[in-house]
């Protein structure tokens, strides 16, 4: 018994000794694994990052707009009469000058045989009173009459004269009354609704026969903020437009969402106190028929370019209060935070200060970051409007204000 349990004291030791010496080779590997990893310092993070571009941006301001008519006409006759033919259809396409409608015009054109008759008749007389003023002038030569025979017939052939000329702008006024037996086109437009038929009695004080509305080009009605008055006229030319615009029609089941451009030809001359607003009116060049009377749609002016600026995602600014800062990735792929000045934002993109053209600023991990991490790029970044905003187009954002 004796023998055995110094066996198994022996056992024990040799267990011990071997498992000391097992813990401390081990603890010194994990020492030198730690020392390692601290000279070697935190492990990189993944972060997507972009590149600053240098480009032009244009500043633009949004806002929602109603397409009205720039020009719209109520058709009415001159005179009561009654329609004997309608010479369009509703909805129908008409140049300046084309027949509408005629009228029951025989009275007025009797009216006008009338009074060339009239004409005529006093002419024959005319010339009949110049033959004896003629005769006269040489009988009183000759001393066979007075001269006051002479002086009453010349007064005579006078008046005749006078007489002859109301003739003759009484046949004109007739010739204007029977014109009035046609309604023509009195500009280029779409008709609406046709209020009568062959056979209806019209007057001037009763409704329009038709309206016509002009549709190409046509007008954007809108309104933007007082403050933006002043960037609307351009430099040095006081009341003069300075600003272009695009219009977005709305997409349809066949159709997607097109941009139109226009200018902006009216600026009211009066700010609307009640909602500190300006009213806009727009012209769109419209042959297509893209746009339509009453429509809803949303317009972005383009106020000014800004030439050769840094231009970064909004998505890549951290806010701190007032405060804008980033996360540039310097040469030695660390990650070294920034102040910026924000100069412009528009859609997804921003134009910056404090960021050189083709520095790479992170965009997604940076709320992992810290000044003087190491980082290491996943991917490399890319903004939905990068083609676009390449091209100076920005994207159409929530309307600013109602129409």
């Amino acid at each position: 018994m004796k023998k055995a349990s110094v066996v198994w004291w022996l056992v024990a030791v040799a267990v011990g000794a071997g498992g000391f010496f097992w813990w401390r080779s081990h603890s010194a590997a994990a020492a030198k694994a730690a020392e390692a990893q601290a000279s070697r310092g935190p492990a990189p993070q993944a972060v997507t990052v972009f590149t600053a571009q240098q480009r032009d941006m244009p500043v633009t301001l949004d806002a929602s707009g109603t397409v009205v008519p720039l020009t719209t006409v109520e058709v009415r006759p001159q005179l009561s009469s009654t329609v004997s033919r309608v010479a369009i259809k509703e909805g129908q396409f008409v140049k300046q000058g084309e027949l509408l409608f005629t009228f029951d015009d025989r009275s007025d054109q009797a009216n006008v045989d009338k009074a060339q008759a009239t004409v005529l008749h006093d002419r024959a007389t005319l010339a009949d009173l110049a033959r004896q003023l003629k005769r006269n002038q040489e009988l009183k030569a000759q001393n066979f009459i007075s001269q006051g025979a002479l002086d009453t017939l010349q007064s005579q052939y006078d008046a005749q004269k006078a007489l002859l000329a109301s003739d003759e702008a009484a046949v004109r006024g007739a010739q204007v009354s029977a014109g009035y037996g046609s309604l023509r086109a009195p500009m280029a437009g779409r008709t609406g609704a046709i209020a009568v038929h062959p056979g209806s009695l019209v007057s001037p004080t009763g409704d329009a026969l038709v309206t016509i509305s002009q549709l190409d080009p046509i007008g954007v009605s809108f309104t933007v903020p007082e403050a933006q008055l002043p960037a609307l006229l351009s430099e040095g030319s006081a009341g003069v437009i300075g600003a272009s615009l695009k219009v977005a029609r709305p997409a349809t089941v066949t159709a997607q969402r097109e941009l139109i451009d226009g200018k902006v030809a009216f600026i009211d001359n009066t700010v609307d106190p009640t909602s500190g607003t300006i009213k806009l009116k727009a012209e769109v060049a419209n042959a297509r028929q893209l746009l339509w009377p009453g429509q809803y749609v949303s317009v972005q002016l383009t106020l000014a370019t800004l030439k050769g600026v840094t231009v970064v995602p909004q998505s890549a600014l951290i806010l701190s209060g007032a405060d804008r800062r980033a996360y540039v990735v310097d040469p030695e792929g660390k990650a070294q935070l920034r102040d910026l000045k924000l100069r412009y934002a528009s859609g997804e993109f921003a134009v910056v200060e404090g960021i050189k053209p083709g520095e790479k600023v992170v965009m997604e991990g940076k709320q992992n970051l810290r000044p003087g991490t190491p980082v290491k790029v996943s991917a490399p970044a890319k903004a939905g409007a990068a083609s676009d905003a390449a091209s100076g187009a920005a994207p159409l954002s929530a309307p600013a204000s109602g129409a």
